[in-house]
């Protein structure tokens, strides 16, 4: 049960941004810019990105959201997004994707976390200016999310049914903002 008085039935940030749209509405054109907006990570890499930091956040609505989103996106590899929750270090991924969540793991524990031997490293994989900011942004606005979803316990699905659903639409609407509940 929520904190406070949210749609009921209606999971993770949905509900919060349904709360309180006047501030929910810039959350989800943010998301919509970072995940599916003009970047040289494709939408599956950023939808990667937010699953790995939302799985060492421990948030678990944001973890199988995006999760399900990346395995849409990511079609017949699908298996790459459990293998990255798994273990980063041994997911079937790019030397350059593997730097670039590295990083965004790095941005999770703390912004200063990262190092110049961490850029370095993603630069010699092939990572420009764009992905490295473009990776850290998603991890700085991914932390920020999940402590949102989690500190106000929004409703979290047991079901990964539910998760598909949300998957597919994510993968095909993008972040729309959701309509309110009419009595």
């Amino acid at each position: 049960m929520a904190h406070i008085l949210v749609p009921e039935g209606v999971p993770g940030i949905r509900s919060l941004v349904m709360f309180r749209p006047e501030t929910g509405k810039h959350l989800y054109a943010l998301a919509q810019v970072l995940l599916r907006g003009e970047s040289p990570l494709t939408p599956a890499e950023r939808e990667l990105i937010a699953t790995h930091v939302s799985a060492r956040n421990n948030c678990m609505f944001c973890m199988n959201s995006h999760a399900a989103a990346a395995r849409e996106l990511f079609k017949e590899e699908s298996n790459v997004v459990d293998c990255v929750i798994e273990n980063v270090l041994t997911a079937p991924v790019s030397p350059k994707l593997k730097a670039l969540l590295t990083i965004a793991g790095k941005v999770q524990q703390n912004g200063k976390a990262v190092a110049p031997e961490d850029i370095v490293e993603a630069r010699s994989q092939g990572a420009n200016d764009r992905d490295i900011h473009d990776t850290v942004l998603i991890a700085a606005t991914f932390s920020m999310f999940n402590r949102y979803v989690d500190g106000l316990a929004s409703l979290t699905p047991t079901d990964p049914k539910e998760y598909e659903a949300m998957g597919k639409r994510l993968a095909t609407v993008g972040y729309a903002l959701p309509q309110p509940i009419k009595n």
